[in-house]
């Protein structure tokens, strides 16, 4: 009697991505969990706490992005970027749901975005992020129109993070939120400049 195989379903390199992106997030939250857990106390000041989930949303739709890029682009330089920057915030999301948790603090929240930066937003998008068309336009686009839109966007998104980031500067005194908000800046100002150099 002949057996008919039956095919394996084949994850896509996007499906891969994730799963990877995912694992980084879970790993990340757990180091965050093992590192605070001896100071386990909600942090002095609410900014810390308004920082990490207004970031952890921003850093949720740059990671998005990311993938919806490097499903499109044929740019190899671009496709580097946009696997660093999704397991990098990736990374960074699960850190912050770690001091969240050990903070004993929900992820979400009632009050308004960036309303600890005294700059509520009622809109729901903070600084720098895509709206929804502008979304649906990068889902839709391919290959150097998927790059040239992915760049527009993913450079006033990074603008947008660091502006968060440095209030958070001016408003923390815990060094490793401070280190991760300082982390953030670094990396996406550099990320700016290579994005400015690539744009057509």
């Amino acid at each position: 009697m002949t057996v008919i195989e039956q095919p394996q379903a084949r994850s896509t390199p996007a499906g891969r991505l994730r799963e990877i992106a995912l694992f980084v997030c879970l790993l990340a939250a757990l180091i965050a969990l093992l590192v605070l857990r001896p100071t386990a106390e909600p942090p002095a000041n609410a900014a810390e706490i308004g920082f990490a989930r207004d970031m952890i949303v921003h850093h949720a739709q740059a990671v998005d992005m990311a993938m919806l890029l490097y499903d499109r682009t044929d740019n190899p330089d671009l496709k580097t970027i946009a696997l660093d920057m999704a397991l990098t915030q990736q990374a960074q999301i699960g850190q912050m749901q770690g001091w969240l948790s050990v903070w004993g603090e929900p992820i979400a929240s009632a009050d308004l975005p960036m309303a600890w930066m005294d700059m509520a937003v009622s809109s729901g998008l903070m600084p720098g992020m895509a709206t929804d068309d502008e979304l649906a336009s990068l889902r839709a686009a391919d290959g150097s129109e998927a790059d040239a839109l992915f760049i527009a966007l993913m450079i006033a998104h990074h603008q947008g993070g660091v502006h968060m980031a440095q209030g958070l500067l001016a408003r923390s005194d815990t060094p490793i939120v401070r280190r991760l908000a300082q982390s953030i800046i670094d990396a996406q100002q550099r990320e700016i400049a290579l994005l400015e150099s690539l744009r057509p």
